[in-house]
């Protein structure tokens, strides 16, 4: 791991299993279905966070407020000298948005764990379904860094920018518009199908190796540099609700360390259905 720019953010599924009992060290699940995950077996000792319940707003179309990241983060005993791991279903989708979410509010040692729950299972290691207990922490949240998240009308500034590039995650049939949502959430779609105009098309899952571990840098660095997604560059990611866009914001910025990567997370579900969008197909 010690070839990425930031390789501190990044462990594996080795380490995490001779730390498990370290005091100062607290794993996460993320998931979006946890009956289909966490309640099934999980690594010993880990908590989970509910993608839906936990990581967004209960209300409103967002991600949990300054205050509810304090509360959830305090109640399963994080503090801000605590290094959190996280790992989740589908190759880190998830795990990697609550990453961008913690960043987001200042939380300094947060890192994923390589491979997440799929690499765990496929390497046989031990799994628990006791939920653990922790003490209250005592996290406090930074107010929020804009420098890592943008909005639809920032995006539509852009548009056509040379200084600026877009990258759209989803695959190749959501991107042309052929579907309106990835297999595995049919119904979670938007009116239009198509894509944001001048975004290149880099699904998210061309950054992993099967085993859902990251590639090198070197491959990392062929497949975004042939569609111009260079670091001189700012870098807008997307997907549909923002989960995959994570992964490749967390790629982007901290294993190829481009300086200036944003993570749209209203997405292909905001754009698309929003009435005079300008979309390609």
């Amino acid at each position: 791991m010690q070839q990425y720019a930031h390789p501190e953010v990044l462990t594996d599924t080795l380490w995490v299993e001779n730390h498990l009992k370290d005091e100062n060290i607290r794993i996460a699940e993320v998931d979006y279905d946890p009956r289909a995950n966490y309640e099934l077996g999980h690594i010993p000792g880990s908590v989970l966070f509910d993608w839906k319940r936990d990581i967004n707003d209960p209300i409103s179309r967002n991600i949990l407020s300054k205050q509810s990241c304090e509360e959830l983060l305090q109640r399963f005993g994080i503090n801000n000298d605590t290094t959190l791991i996280l790992y989740g279903d589908f190759n880190n989708w998830f795990a990697a948005f609550a990453f961008w979410v913690f960043k987001y509010y200042g939380y300094r040692d947060v890192k994923i764990m390589d491979g997440g729950r799929k690499k765990w299972l496929e390497e046989d290691r031990q799994l628990s379904k006791e939920v653990p207990n922790y003490p209250k922490g005592n996290f406090k949240a930074s107010e929020p860094d804009d420098n890592i998240r943008v909005f639809m009308n920032y995006v539509k500034e852009t548009l056509g920018k040379k200084d600026n590039a877009l990258v759209d995650v989803r695959s190749p049939k959501e991107f042309t518009g052929e579907i309106l949502a990835p297999p595995e959430y049919p119904t979670e779609h938007a009116q239009r199908g198509g894509h944001i105009p001048g975004a290149a098309n880099i699904p998210w899952s061309q950054a992993v190796n099967d085993d859902g571990t990251f590639k090198s840098v070197d491959e990392l660095k062929k497949l975004y540099d042939a569609k111009g997604i260079i670091p001189d560059k700012e870098i807008i990611t997307y997907c549909r609700i923002g989960e995959r866009s994570s992964h490749t914001w967390f790629v982007l910025k901290y294993l190829l360390g481009y300086p200036n990567v944003k993570n749209y997370d209203g997405s292909w579900t905001e754009w698309g259905n929003m009435i005079a969008n300008q979309i390609e197909k």
